[in-house]
């Protein structure tokens, strides 16, 4: 067994899980907003540190990611993943992507996906009604 699965299988003791039903679509939403609410105050301790010259707290932010890796583990278990095979389908759909390592070029000209439009070939001004003119 892995880290990665010992962790898992520690933060499951702690969640709420119907082992009948987990997909319960209640519990569900539940560990899934409840990621994203985790996810939320770290990115939050970032913006203060970046945009408003707080200090960063390194502690507190390592302790919003365990919280958002909590969560990560119970809704992969909900879906009958353990975290290591999550984590390595992450690594595989990142060595296709990727096949050379990362780099601004490769995110652009992704290898596996079909070429999306570009800013230039689509409208990517706002509506007026964006900026006080009559909604449609």
């Amino acid at each position: 067994m892995t880290a990665l699965n010992e962790y898992q299988l520690a933060a499951l003791r702690t969640a709420s899980i119907d082992n009948e039903r987990p997909l319960d679509a209640l519990g569900l939403a539940r560990d899934a907003l409840g990621l994203t609410g985790e996810a939320g105050e770290c990115a939050d301790l970032v913006k203060k540190h970046v945009g408003h010259g707080h200090a960063l707290d390194k502690e507190k932010a390592a302790k919003e990611l365990g919280d958002t890796l909590w969560y990560v583990a119970v809704i992969a278990a909900r879906l009958g993943y353990t975290l290591e095979t999550v984590a390595q389908m992450n690594v595989d759909k990142l060595r296709k992507r990727y096949p050379e390592g990362f780099s601004s070029a490769a995110s652009i000209a992704r290898v596996d996906v079909a070429p999306a439009e570009t800013a230039d070939s689509v409208d990517s001004k706002p509506p007026s009604y964006f900026f006080g003119g009559d909604a449609p």
